[in-house]
């Protein structure tokens, strides 16, 4: 039984969504086309993490008369990828929008503690006044996430969304406890970590996998 808030969670469990996972589980999915399906998961999070963004109206011309239309009414995004795995997932989001800005937070995972360390941070300018969201296909323990929330409730950022592909109850729990207001999209929460911190059944290094660094 889940003890975190589930209604800031969001299990993106489309069909094509969960096929696409299945192949990019599997230990045989070569680099390229692991990265594909990174940027494919991560517009069809990008559709939901974006699904209440408010409308405005707006008059066009289409060849045969005018008509009133929809348009996404004054919100700006930024992009905020974990180093380094999550920049796969910016191409994705890009796509959706292409007006955001882009900032970087770079932590890398002490291998025995397992707590992650800052070597970068650097966010737009306007980063406060922009809907933020923070991609990284991986949700193990949570402090990264947590770490990178921190850095952005300290820029003054208001609206924060975490977009995972593979996340684990503990690392769930530990980023919704952590911020009251932060909303979570994942496509699928797994059974656990290991004992080495990892995602069981999981995918194993995404960095690695998107890179060929294996």
């Amino acid at each position: 039984m889940a003890d975190y808030d589930e209604s800031r969670l969001t299990v993106v469990d489309h069909p094509l969504v969960q096929h696409k996972l299945s192949i990019l589980r599997d230990k045989s999915t070569g680099t390229k086309q692991f990265r594909e399906l990174v940027t494919e998961l991560a517009i069809f999070e990008g559709y939901e993490a974006m699904r209440d963004f408010p409308l405005e109206d707006v008059e066009v011309e289409t060849p045969l008369e005018k008509t009133t239309c929809k348009r996404i009414s004054g919100k700006k995004v930024a992009i905020i990828p974990i180093l380094r795995a999550g920049l796969g997932m910016v191409d994705g989001i890009l796509t959706l929008v292409p007006s955001a800005r882009v900032g970087h937070v770079g932590m890398y995972r002490d291998p025995e503690t397992h707590i992650p360390h800052q070597y970068y941070c650097k966010f737009p300018p306007d980063v406060e006044n922009r809907t933020c969201l923070v991609v990284d296909p991986m949700l193990a323990t949570g402090g990264s996430l947590t770490a990178a929330i921190q850095f952005l409730r300290e820029a003054g950022v208001k609206d924060i969304r975490c977009l995972t592909i593979v996340s684990c109850p503990e690392g769930v729990k530990a980023v919704l406890d952590y911020d009251p207001e932060v909303r979570l999209f994942t496509c699928s929460v797994d059974r656990c970590l290991n004992e080495n911190a990892y995602i069981l059944p999981g995918l194993g290094d995404a960095g690695d996998r998107i890179y060929g660094t294996k």
